[in-house]
């Protein structure tokens, strides 16, 4: 009997630290506005779940897909992922603010951002359709035999377990979900060991240019012996092949910064109107933004999703920050490379 305690208080202790070891998305912010992500941990259990931007995944344990699930549908968005009911607007040239729960020192690697266009929706989308192209990949920033290499995962443990990504100013106009990815690359000397946390939501882009990338399905974005998936990141590497794809010409470096949050807003469900290349009826839920602009997120009275204080509501307050589609908002941190070690 004892042993058989034992054995229970041990895989007990087990799941708790693998649980803690690992992590998801918590919520995104736009200029100021947090959307609420998928929460794993918590919406299985609610009936009916909140519709947010994060795309559903069956990630309870906070736990990751290896190379052996490379070429299946899990890789795309997750674990069973199913479409986010919702969306978020931004412009082209405006940034992604991405915050997870919690990321662990000992997860040492790159940080991934791809876009993939959906068509007349991304709640519909077939995920398996989507082709994805790379705006964003940062790998192994500096060298150091001490702690094994300053890399991407650092800077965003630094930058409070968050990340920002630019959406090209290029781009044209539509719906995409955007692929959030962070690979952990300390098993990953072995076969199938690197681990890879992929996070998806919804947004609609406006503005823009007219670039439409090529892009690669999610089912063919890596191989389990691609350079930067095999490797050993004790061996005091002093460069680092970041996976994936080639990145997209009309992509952005930038410096990692906060976004601070001034309100918060629910997913936008249906579609935008009167706004170039995402037709549609206006939707319940929203209101038309100031100067016919697209539309604007309805401010919600709750705190945002990831504990902050918030200072203000989705619509703006004239004083050129906070509101939806204000370019100030998230102007921290000027654009150019992070490292000469990127993809």
């Amino acid at each position: 009997m004892a042993s058989a305690a034992l054995r229970v208080a041990f895989a007990a202790l087990w799941y708790t630290a693998t649980v803690a070891a690992h992590s998801h998305v918590t919520n995104i912010v736009i200029n100021g506005i947090s959307y609420q992500g998928y929460d794993p941990t918590s919406f299985p259990y609610k009936k009916p779940p909140p519709v947010v931007v994060g795309w559903s995944a069956a990630q309870n344990d906070n736990g990751f897909i290896d190379g052996s699930a490379y070429s299946q549908d899990d890789i795309i968005c997750h674990r069973r992922a199913k479409n986010a009911g919702g969306h978020a607007p931004i412009r082209a040239g405006e940034r992604v603010f991405i915050q997870w729960e919690t990321w662990p020192s000992s997860h040492k690697g790159p940080v991934i951002d791809y876009l993939a266009r959906c068509g007349e929706s991304c709640e519909t989308v077939d995920k398996t359709k989507l082709e994805f192209f790379k705006i964003d990949a940062v790998g192994l920033v500096s060298a150091s035999k001490s702690n094994n290499g300053n890399w991407a995962s650092d800077q965003l443990i630094a930058n409070n377990n968050s990340w920002m990504v630019e959406i090209p100013s290029s781009l044209a106009p539509g719906n995409y979900v955007l692929r959030h990815e962070i690979i952990a690359l300390h098993s990953a000397g072995q076969k199938n060991g690197a681990q890879n946390y992929p996070q998806c939501f919804n947004l609609a882009v406006m503005g823009g240019g007219s670039d439409a990338p090529p892009g690669t399905l999610g089912t063919q974005l890596y191989q389990p012996d691609d350079p930067g998936l095999k490797v050993n990141i004790y061996s005091a590497l002093s460069s680092y092949e970041v996976p994936g794809p080639s990145m997209y010409d009309g992509a952005v470096s930038i410096v990692q910064a906060a976004s601070a949050i001034t309100g918060s807003a629910t997913a936008v469900t249906g579609a935008a109107t009167g706004v170039p290349g995402i037709p549609g009826p206006n939707q319940p839920g929203t209101t038309p933004a100031p100067g016919g602009g697209g539309m604007k997120p309805t401010p919600t009275s709750s705190s945002d999703q990831s504990g902050s204080t918030l200072t203000g509501d989705a619509g703006g307050s004239g004083n050129g920050r906070g509101g939806p589609f204000d370019n100030n908002a998230n102007a921290a941190g000027s654009s150019r490379p992070q490292s000469s070690l990127r993809a």
